[in-house]
């Protein structure tokens, strides 16, 4: 059984990447327009606001190590009880909110940086102010459950939430690169597979690779290109002829 190969001319898929190189670019600003179209006007914009939380009282020279020691460990204690449909619920209702529970907890991000006793909570919304009150008062509730619940002194608020100007997403420039790169990556492996899967013959070349057909001349036709012809071999009754094929 006889297995084809497909053999890329780099040289040649360089030099057709080359001619079609405005039609490439083209294209690629026509998918970072369509990006920035989309992130300006169809994709709403999340704006974020973060609180921070002191999880241990201020140390003082009766502190020990141990006690050190206890507020690491429950700061992950604080960042389940945060996540609890009551901490939720009642920022809900004190707010007058129309979410969920399931809602507000996926607006919800609370993180312990690592090696400190600090809690951040990060609240996400479509409108920037809604989302510094929402993590304001997630703050105050979470501060006064630690204090019901755990029998502990009530963590100090470090930072409260801030109203932000800029949204955390979706970001424009990014979104327009990446339209950009997906455009030329889209064209140009349009033009490669299409260079790969056509078979025409072009030369004198193909014709010798694919059919095993020597060339031995060619004549020019009327528009001043090469027309192929070819002279091969025939076998008639043991007397070896020429004749001459068009290809």
């Amino acid at each position: 059984m006889r297995t084809e190969e497909i053999e890329i001319d780099l040289k040649e898929l360089f030099l057709i990447l080359k001619k079609k190189i405005l039609i490439i670019l083209l294209v690629a600003v026509i998918f970072a327009g369509i990006a920035g179209v989309v992130t300006e006007f169809i994709i709403t914009p999340i704006y974020s606001s973060t609180s921070t939380l002191y999880v241990l009282p201020q140390i003082t020279s009766d502190t020990s190590l141990a006690d050190i020691q206890v507020g690491n460990s429950l700061t992950q204690d604080y960042i389940v009880l945060v996540n609890t449909r009551t901490v939720i619920s009642k920022v809900i209702d004190n707010l007058g909110l129309d979410y969920t529970y399931d809602e507000m907890l996926g607006k919800i991000t609370v993180t312990n940086e690592s090696d400190t006793r600090m809690l951040k909570l990060k609240v996400e919304d479509s409108d920037p102010q809604l989302a510094q009150k929402m993590v304001n008062e997630l703050s105050t509730v979470t501060v006064q459950r630690i204090a019901e619940k755990m029998a502990m002194e009530e963590p100090s608020v470090i930072e409260e939430g801030y109203l932000s100007t800029k949204p955390d997403s979706p970001s424009l420039m990014s979104n327009i690169a990446f339209g950009t790169l997906f455009g030329l990556i889209l064209s140009v492996g349009i033009v490669v597979v299409a260079f790969i899967m056509n078979d025409t013959v072009r030369s004198s070349e193909d014709i010798e690779h694919y059919f095993g057909i020597p060339v031995l001349a060619s004549v020019p036709n009327e528009k001043g290109k090469n027309q192929t012809r070819d002279l091969k071999g025939v076998k008639q009754g043991g007397m070896q002829g020429r004749n001459l094929v068009d290809v």
